[in-house]
């Protein structure tokens, strides 16, 4: 694939798209799509964080049709609430990223619903709010859906034994545990609405390695993997980077559905937009349609 880059973005004029998340990979997708013409919803849980966003947006770009929506992945009431909101603004929704995520906190924490945060958020949050927007996606204009999935994916599994680490609370294992989720909620995603008919296309991405603030926030800036992030900076790549596989499955008219992409180079770590190796694990069809199961019962979602 020839180096994709933002400029690479076709207009998205006309274009209604949701991202979750206010800062890094979030921030530069908004600012991107927001910059190829499209009407873009900053969804997050900090309304200053939020409307920082829109304002550097806007300052960039004083056209940029972008505004924030209070969004709290932790919270299924707060994801409800979002739906229904968006549904009161709008009649149909083109894209969807959910891109925003919590990573390895060092104590085990819980969703207003009880669930563990990383799950809670990552993925269990997300796919609530892809299901509540399914009906304004489901009359998009050639609807995209993009979840986010990590590197930390390879080594994840999905344990429906202990399946919010009540029993035993590895930061790092269950944060893979909820990227790959993300992963496999992204293919069967893309395998239900083929045999629904529902029109629209999901596709899946990971940034590689970026700088972003994701080590600094839960396990902080002192922790093991917050002075990583600091003081070894140069090992990852920038955030407007990092965003690129996520922005070329968003946009771009080569992006397959049902397909994986990340950085070109560096095991997947860094680089520029390219096919990624989707995990065994990933494809395991029996586990992916439990872990559906599952997900519906638990958020209380249905496609």
């Amino acid at each position: 694939m020839v180096r994709w880059t933002a400029s690479n973005i076709p207009s998205q004029k006309g274009r209604l798209a949701v991202v979750t998340g206010t800062g890094g990979l979030g921030y530069e997708d908004a600012l991107a799509l927001a910059q190829a013409g499209a009407e873009v919803v900053i969804a997050g849980r900090n309304p200053d964080k939020g409307t920082q966003a829109v304002a550097k947006i806007r300052n960039l770009l004083p056209a940029a049709n972008a505004r924030f929506e209070p969004l709290d992945l932790a919270s299924l009431r707060s994801v409800g609430a979002f739906c229904e909101r968006l549904k009161g603004q709008s009649d149909s929704l083109d894209l969807l990223i959910n891109n925003a995520g919590v990573m390895v906190p060092p104590k085990r924490l819980e969703t207003e619903d009880g669930f563990e945060l990383q799950l809670g958020t990552n993925y269990l949050g997300h796919f609530a709010l892809t299901a509540g927007l399914m009906p304004l996606l489901r009359k998009g204009r050639n609807a995209r859906v993009v979840t986010l999935s990590s590197v930390a994916a390879r080594s994840g599994a999905i344990q429906f034994n202990d399946l919010n680490a009540e029993r035993d609370y590895n930061p790092m294992r269950v944060y893979s545990q909820s990227k790959l989720a993300c992963l496999m909620f992204a293919l069967e995603l893309h395998h239900r609405s083929e045999a629904g008919g529902w029109g629209v296309t999901s596709i899946a991405a990971h940034p590689g390695i970026a700088r972003t603030d994701l080590l600094h926030n839960a396990p902080g800036r002192w922790s093991a993997t917050g002075l990583t992030r600091s003081l070894l900076w140069f090992l990852f790549q920038p955030a407007w980077q990092g965003a690129l596989p996520t922005l070329f499955a968003a946009t771009s008219p080569l992006a397959k559905a049902g397909a994986y992409y990340g950085p070109d180079g560096m095991a997947e770590i860094r680089g520029f937009p390219t096919e990624a190796q989707v995990p065994r694990q990933a494809l395991d069809a029996q586990a992916s349609e439990r872990l559906w199961a599952v997900s519906q019962a638990l958020t209380g979602s249905a496609f």
